[in-house]
Protein backbone atom coordinates (compact mmCIF):
# COMPACT_ATOMS: atom_id res chain seq x y z
CA UNK A 1 0.00 0.00 0.00
CA UNK A 2 1.09 3.90 -1.06
CA UNK A 3 0.81 6.15 1.72
CA UNK A 4 2.96 8.85 2.38
CA UNK A 5 1.27 11.29 5.33
CA UNK A 6 3.36 14.60 4.07
CA UNK A 7 1.51 17.17 1.91
CA UNK A 8 3.20 18.61 -0.80
CA UNK A 9 4.05 21.14 1.48
CA UNK A 10 6.06 19.08 3.97
CA UNK A 11 2.79 19.61 6.77
CA UNK A 12 1.50 16.22 8.05
CA UNK A 13 -2.28 15.75 7.27
CA UNK A 14 -4.01 14.58 10.55
CA UNK A 15 -7.56 14.02 9.60
CA UNK A 16 -7.92 10.32 10.39
CA UNK A 17 -9.74 7.32 10.13
CA UNK A 18 -11.22 8.23 13.48
CA UNK A 19 -12.99 10.97 11.91
CA UNK A 20 -13.99 9.03 8.76
CA UNK A 21 -14.87 5.10 8.79
CA UNK A 22 -16.35 2.56 6.44
CA UNK A 23 -16.00 4.69 3.69
CA UNK A 24 -13.12 4.57 1.30
CA UNK A 25 -9.98 6.75 1.45
CA UNK A 26 -7.83 5.63 -1.10
CA UNK A 27 -6.79 3.28 -3.94
CA UNK A 28 -3.79 1.52 -4.83
CA UNK A 29 -2.69 0.18 -8.38
CA UNK A 30 -0.23 -3.33 -7.58
CA UNK A 31 1.57 -3.60 -11.00
CA UNK A 32 4.69 -5.77 -12.61
CA UNK A 33 6.26 -2.42 -14.74
CA UNK A 34 5.80 0.91 -12.47
CA UNK A 35 7.42 3.08 -15.11
CA UNK A 36 5.18 1.72 -17.85
CA UNK A 37 1.95 2.04 -15.94
CA UNK A 38 3.20 5.82 -14.81
CA UNK A 39 3.89 6.64 -18.59
CA UNK A 40 0.12 4.84 -19.18
CA UNK A 41 -1.84 6.93 -16.50
CA UNK A 42 0.13 10.34 -17.32
CA UNK A 43 -1.29 9.93 -20.58
CA UNK A 44 -4.43 8.83 -19.79
CA UNK A 45 -5.70 10.74 -16.74
CA UNK A 46 -3.49 13.32 -16.54
CA UNK A 47 -1.42 12.46 -13.19
CA UNK A 48 2.26 13.63 -11.84
CA UNK A 49 3.97 11.53 -10.19
CA UNK A 50 6.13 11.70 -6.52
CA UNK A 51 8.16 9.32 -4.44
CA UNK A 52 6.44 7.29 -1.61
CA UNK A 53 8.21 6.58 1.76
CA UNK A 54 8.11 3.12 1.32
CA UNK A 55 10.90 2.91 -1.15
CA UNK A 56 11.63 2.52 -4.99
CA UNK A 57 8.82 0.35 -5.55
CA UNK A 58 5.74 3.03 -4.36
CA UNK A 59 5.12 5.94 -5.71
CA UNK A 60 2.16 8.27 -5.56
CA UNK A 61 0.03 10.15 -7.92
CA UNK A 62 -0.96 13.49 -7.27
CA UNK A 63 -3.48 15.80 -9.06
CA UNK A 64 -3.79 19.43 -8.23
CA UNK A 65 -0.85 19.15 -5.88
CA UNK A 66 -3.35 16.42 -3.92
CA UNK A 67 -2.32 12.53 -3.61
CA UNK A 68 -5.03 10.79 -5.48
CA UNK A 69 -3.70 7.38 -5.41
CA UNK A 70 -0.78 4.97 -5.12
CA UNK A 71 0.98 2.75 -7.43
CA UNK A 72 3.08 -0.20 -6.19
CA UNK A 73 5.49 -2.72 -8.40
CA UNK A 74 5.06 -5.44 -6.17
CA UNK A 75 2.36 -7.65 -7.83
CA UNK A 76 5.52 -10.29 -9.20
CA UNK A 77 7.59 -10.00 -5.70
CA UNK A 78 4.51 -10.45 -3.31
CA UNK A 79 2.84 -12.57 -6.19
CA UNK A 80 -0.55 -10.52 -6.60
CA UNK A 81 -2.88 -9.73 -9.15
CA UNK A 82 -2.13 -6.99 -11.43
CA UNK A 83 -5.08 -4.81 -10.17
CA UNK A 84 -6.52 -1.56 -8.61
CA UNK A 85 -7.63 -1.91 -4.95
CA UNK A 86 -9.89 -0.06 -2.60
CA UNK A 87 -8.84 0.51 0.73
CA UNK A 88 -11.36 1.62 3.22
CA UNK A 89 -11.07 3.18 6.61
CA UNK A 90 -11.59 1.60 9.62
CA UNK A 91 -10.52 2.92 13.15
CA UNK A 92 -8.88 -0.48 14.52
CA UNK A 93 -7.16 -2.57 11.74
CA UNK A 94 -7.28 -5.88 14.05
CA UNK A 95 -11.00 -5.74 14.67
CA UNK A 96 -12.06 -5.64 10.83
CA UNK A 97 -9.36 -8.09 10.25
CA UNK A 98 -11.33 -10.34 12.74
CA UNK A 99 -14.50 -9.26 11.54
CA UNK A 100 -13.79 -10.60 7.98
CA UNK A 101 -11.80 -13.57 9.23
CA UNK A 102 -15.36 -14.75 11.85
CA UNK A 103 -17.50 -13.75 8.54
CA UNK A 104 -16.10 -16.37 5.97
CA UNK A 105 -13.75 -13.83 4.59
CA UNK A 106 -10.06 -13.96 3.93
CA UNK A 107 -7.20 -11.84 5.60
CA UNK A 108 -4.60 -12.04 2.83
CA UNK A 109 -1.86 -9.44 3.87
CA UNK A 110 -1.30 -7.96 7.67
CA UNK A 111 -2.27 -5.51 9.36
CA UNK A 112 1.23 -4.69 8.84
CA UNK A 113 2.75 -0.89 10.23
CA UNK A 114 3.00 1.47 7.58
CA UNK A 115 3.56 5.16 9.73
CA UNK A 116 1.18 6.82 10.42
CA UNK A 117 -0.99 4.13 10.26
CA UNK A 118 -1.40 0.40 9.97
CA UNK A 119 -3.08 -1.40 6.77
CA UNK A 120 -4.49 -5.23 5.72
CA UNK A 121 -5.00 -6.57 2.72
CA UNK A 122 -8.31 -8.59 2.66
CA UNK A 123 -11.06 -10.71 1.02
CA UNK A 124 -15.12 -11.06 1.27
CA UNK A 125 -17.10 -14.13 0.92
CA UNK A 126 -17.07 -14.39 -2.69
CA UNK A 127 -13.18 -13.13 -3.42
CA UNK A 128 -13.65 -9.37 -3.86
CA UNK A 129 -9.95 -8.07 -2.66
CA UNK A 130 -10.09 -4.89 -0.90
CA UNK A 131 -7.70 -3.27 1.67
CA UNK A 132 -8.26 -1.39 5.28
CA UNK A 133 -6.69 1.52 6.71
CA UNK A 134 -6.36 2.89 10.31
CA UNK A 135 -4.49 5.70 11.36
CA UNK A 136 -3.72 9.68 9.50
CA UNK A 137 -4.99 9.58 5.85
CA UNK A 138 -3.13 10.54 3.13
CA UNK A 139 -4.90 14.02 2.68
CA UNK A 140 -7.31 15.75 3.66
CA UNK A 141 -10.29 13.21 2.93
CA UNK A 142 -13.06 15.88 1.27
CA UNK A 143 -10.49 16.72 -1.24
CA UNK A 144 -8.81 13.50 -2.06
CA UNK A 145 -13.01 12.60 -2.70
CA UNK A 146 -13.12 15.08 -5.12
CA UNK A 147 -9.96 15.10 -7.15
CA UNK A 148 -9.79 11.27 -6.88
CA UNK A 149 -12.30 8.54 -7.64
CA UNK A 150 -16.43 9.08 -7.88
CA UNK A 151 -16.93 6.10 -6.54
CA UNK A 152 -16.10 2.32 -6.58
CA UNK A 153 -18.52 -0.03 -7.45
CA UNK A 154 -18.75 -3.93 -6.55
CA UNK A 155 -19.57 -6.40 -9.15
CA UNK A 156 -20.98 -8.95 -6.83
CA UNK A 157 -23.32 -12.62 -7.41
CA UNK A 158 -25.55 -10.97 -4.31
CA UNK A 159 -25.81 -7.38 -3.71
CA UNK A 160 -27.86 -7.94 -0.25
CA UNK A 161 -25.20 -10.64 1.55
CA UNK A 162 -22.50 -8.31 0.50
CA UNK A 163 -23.74 -5.19 1.59
CA UNK A 164 -24.49 -6.86 4.69
CA UNK A 165 -21.18 -8.00 4.88
CA UNK A 166 -19.50 -4.85 4.57
CA UNK A 167 -21.94 -3.31 6.44
CA UNK A 168 -20.92 -5.70 9.55
CA UNK A 169 -17.07 -5.14 9.60
CA UNK A 170 -16.82 -1.35 8.41
CA UNK A 171 -19.79 -0.51 10.87
CA UNK A 172 -22.03 0.83 7.84
CA UNK A 173 -25.42 2.17 9.02
CA UNK A 174 -25.12 1.72 12.23
CA UNK A 175 -26.13 4.70 15.71
CA UNK A 176 -22.10 5.52 15.15
CA UNK A 177 -21.00 9.42 14.52
CA UNK A 178 -19.61 9.74 11.16
CA UNK A 179 -21.06 6.46 9.77
CA UNK A 180 -21.93 5.52 6.36
CA UNK A 181 -25.49 5.58 4.98
CA UNK A 182 -26.86 2.28 3.08
CA UNK A 183 -29.81 2.59 0.68
CA UNK A 184 -31.42 0.67 -2.31
CA UNK A 185 -31.25 2.84 -4.94
CA UNK A 186 -32.33 1.87 -8.92
CA UNK A 187 -31.07 -1.76 -8.61
CA UNK A 188 -28.02 -0.88 -6.79
CA UNK A 189 -26.43 -1.14 -2.67
CA UNK A 190 -25.63 2.76 -2.61
CA UNK A 191 -23.43 3.60 0.16
CA UNK A 192 -23.01 7.51 0.97
CA UNK A 193 -20.82 9.52 3.11
CA UNK A 194 -21.51 13.02 4.40
CA UNK A 195 -24.26 12.74 1.55
CA UNK A 196 -21.90 12.10 -1.49
CA UNK A 197 -22.17 8.67 -3.02
CA UNK A 198 -18.98 7.08 -2.49
CA UNK A 199 -19.64 3.23 -3.46
CA UNK A 200 -21.83 0.86 -5.14
CA UNK A 201 -22.45 -2.47 -4.94
CA UNK A 202 -23.97 -4.44 -7.97
CA UNK A 203 -25.21 -7.86 -8.82
CA UNK A 204 -28.49 -9.31 -11.05
CA UNK A 205 -31.47 -8.34 -10.44
CA UNK A 206 -33.78 -7.63 -7.61
CA UNK A 207 -35.40 -10.95 -7.64
CA UNK A 208 -32.66 -13.21 -9.49
CA UNK A 209 -31.02 -15.92 -8.47
CA UNK A 210 -27.03 -14.93 -7.96
CA UNK A 211 -25.15 -15.22 -10.79
CA UNK A 212 -22.58 -17.93 -10.68
CA UNK A 213 -21.01 -16.62 -13.33
CA UNK A 214 -19.92 -13.16 -12.00
CA UNK A 215 -16.23 -12.80 -11.02
CA UNK A 216 -16.21 -10.64 -7.31
CA UNK A 217 -14.48 -7.53 -7.60
CA UNK A 218 -14.40 -3.98 -6.76
CA UNK A 219 -13.96 -1.65 -9.73
CA UNK A 220 -12.57 1.78 -9.59
CA UNK A 221 -14.17 4.47 -11.37
CA UNK A 222 -12.15 7.64 -11.94
CA UNK A 223 -13.71 11.42 -12.75
CA UNK A 224 -12.59 12.80 -15.93
CA UNK A 225 -13.75 15.53 -18.04
CA UNK A 226 -13.91 13.42 -21.47
CA UNK A 227 -14.43 10.07 -21.47
CA UNK A 228 -13.72 9.74 -25.12
CA UNK A 229 -10.40 11.14 -25.12
CA UNK A 230 -9.02 9.36 -22.43
CA UNK A 231 -10.21 5.84 -24.06
CA UNK A 232 -8.34 7.50 -27.05
CA UNK A 233 -5.36 7.49 -24.75
CA UNK A 234 -5.66 4.22 -23.13
CA UNK A 235 -5.66 2.98 -26.83
CA UNK A 236 -2.74 4.66 -27.94
CA UNK A 237 -0.82 4.03 -25.08
CA UNK A 238 -0.94 0.08 -25.01
CA UNK A 239 -4.12 -0.17 -23.40
CA UNK A 240 -7.79 -1.60 -24.36
CA UNK A 241 -11.51 -0.48 -23.98
CA UNK A 242 -13.11 -3.29 -22.84
CA UNK A 243 -16.49 -1.03 -23.27
CA UNK A 244 -17.86 2.01 -23.70
CA UNK A 245 -21.19 4.03 -22.76
CA UNK A 246 -22.42 7.81 -23.15
CA UNK A 247 -20.70 8.93 -19.80
CA UNK A 248 -18.31 5.36 -18.90
CA UNK A 249 -15.56 3.61 -20.35
CA UNK A 250 -14.08 0.18 -18.71
CA UNK A 251 -10.16 0.41 -19.67
CA UNK A 252 -7.66 -1.64 -19.02
CA UNK A 253 -4.04 -0.97 -18.80
CA UNK A 254 -1.12 -2.44 -20.47
CA UNK A 255 -0.81 -5.22 -17.52
CA UNK A 256 -3.87 -5.77 -17.31
CA UNK A 257 -5.40 -4.07 -14.90
CA UNK A 258 -9.48 -2.74 -14.92
CA UNK A 259 -10.59 0.49 -14.38
CA UNK A 260 -13.37 2.82 -15.21
CA UNK A 261 -13.56 6.39 -16.17
CA UNK A 262 -16.83 8.23 -15.45
CA UNK A 263 -17.69 11.40 -16.79
CA UNK A 264 -17.30 13.93 -13.91
CA UNK A 265 -20.97 14.74 -13.52
CA UNK A 266 -21.88 11.18 -13.82
CA UNK A 267 -22.76 10.47 -10.29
Amino acid sequence: MNHDSRRPGGTTDVFSTHAVFGAPCWVSLTTRDQEAAEAFYTAVLGWEWRPALLGDRFRMAVVDETPVAGIAAVATMWQMAVAWTPYFAVRSADEVVARVQERGGTAAVGPLSFPPGRAALLADRDGATFGIWEGELVANWGKWRRAAPTFIRLHTRDAFDAAIFYGEILDWASDRPGCCEVRYEGGEVVLRSEGDIVARIRSGALDAAPDPTIRPHWQVHFAVSDVDACARAAERHGGSVLSKGGTEAVLRDPDGARFTVTARRAR
